[in-house]
This record gives C-alpha cells, structure tokens and sequence, in this order.
C-alpha cells in the first residue's frame, strides 16, 4: 500500500487542514489528560500531524510504509520514527497517550486483527494513558458501488484519482486509478486497498478488551468520528 503513490500522499489529501485538526488533536488530549507529556502516532503516513503535534507533546510516529516514513523523517526532524506493524509491534517504552488517526485502523481489515491492534497499544500505554482512534466507515455508512473522482491541479503537478467503491466480507475492497502529471511525465498506476468495516460494537468491545474506558465523539476530527479509550 502507497508504496507508488507516497511521493504524491501529500498533493492527494491537500484539502485536509492539518494545522486545525492537530489544534483540535490538542484541546481532546489536555481535556482528558492535561499532565500528558509522550505521544505516539500510530500509521503516522507522512507526519503532517506529528509536523504541529510535537510542539507541544514528545511525540513519536509508527507506520508500516518506509515511503511514507521517509518523508515523515524529513518534514519533522529530531522526531523518533519507527516501522511496524499496528498489530504488533514493540518498543520497549510507553507513553502517554497514543493515536491512529484518518481512519488507518481499517487497514487491520478483520475485526480479530483490530483486537490486537488495540491491545498493543494499550500494552504501550501508561497507568490512565489515552488512546485516540478515528475510525473508517461502518458496514451500515459504507457506501458500495459508488464511483468516486479526486482531483489535484498545481502547475507542476496535476493528480486524477478514482475508484468505485467495494465491498467484500464486511471489507471494503478499493482499486485506485491514478494519472500524475509532472513536468517529467504523465504516468498512470493502481493500488488495491482492503479496509476493514468495524461496526461500533465492534470498536468499543475492542477498547473494553484490552482494558479502556471508551467514549465516542461522533464528529472526531474530519467527520468520520472519534473513539476515545482512557486506560483503566
């Protein structure tokens, strides 16, 4: 996954206001746990949160691509930045609070792999540590067969992405069209992306599993919503 679009991650989702989301990031962690001090970012991508977020947190990103991990290691100097896998890693530390933000969690895909997701984080957190998810769509707010067309137009670089919306045993399954224009070339390439469809049943009983007391904002950060986990 992203291993061919990484270069253009950040020209693919320029509508999201990082700067505001990570704002908001903020406020949420000090209302709940105002003497928080480390922060893990867990699928960080290229670290455009972790870019405003580690003003003010020691903060530490994870994600699975090396591609995206090697723009997030150049955007955000001095951040400590580690590959792996959100179902199992390890890092011999804890922290504070952790987060898996724009919907990342779906890509454990089945609802055994999200437990265990959940459990390594809180396997990471501290005594009364926070845990943050926003998670992908829900099998009922799902959209199935729906074609979807994004578009990026900079002088030097012009981006067409679209894809029609599947579904397979409670998976999203998205093949996604892309045509990059730079003043070098015009090429065009696919990705196969698998996202897992958790019902809220099925996120809450994951945070209650590994020990969480969860709420649910169903705003979150960009609209898709918000699980929030303090560690009991």
């Amino acid at each position: 996954m992203f291993t061919k679009s990484a270069k253009f991650y950040d020209a693919l989702f320029h509508f999201k206001n990082y700067k505001k989301e990570s704002d908001n990031l903020r406020e949420i962690i000090l209302s709940y746990k105002p003497d928080a001090r480390t922060l893990l970012d867990v699928a960080c991508g290229t670290g455009k949160h972790l870019q405003f977020i580690s003003e003010f947190f020691d903060a530490e990103g994870l994600d699975y691509s090396k591609e995206l991990l090697d723009i997030a290691v150049e955007r955000c100097p001095g951040v400590i930045f580690h590959q792996g896998d959100m179902t199992d890693f390890s890092l011999n530390k804890k922290f504070d609070v952790i987060t898996c933000l724009f919907s990342s969690i779906g890509y454990v895909r089945t609802p055994e792999n999200l437990n265990k997701a959940v459990r390594c984080f809180s396997d990471h957190l501290n005594k009364n540590g926070l845990l943050i998810i926003e998670p992908w769509f829900s099998p009922e707010t799902y959209w199935v067969d729906r074609l979807t067309a994004n578009f990026y137009d900079e002088p030097d670089l012009k981006i067409a992405w679209m894809y029609k919306s599947g579904s397979k045993d409670n998976v999203s399954v998205i093949d996604i069209h892309y045509l990059a224009a730079t003043p070098e070339e015009i090429s065009h390439f696919t990705e196969h992306h698998e996202i897992g469809l958790f019902t809220n049943a099925e996120y809450e009983d994951s945070f209650k599993r590994a020990g969480f007391d969860v709420s649910y904002d169903k705003e979150g950060l960009c609209g898709r919503g918000m699980y929030i986990g303090v560690k009991s």
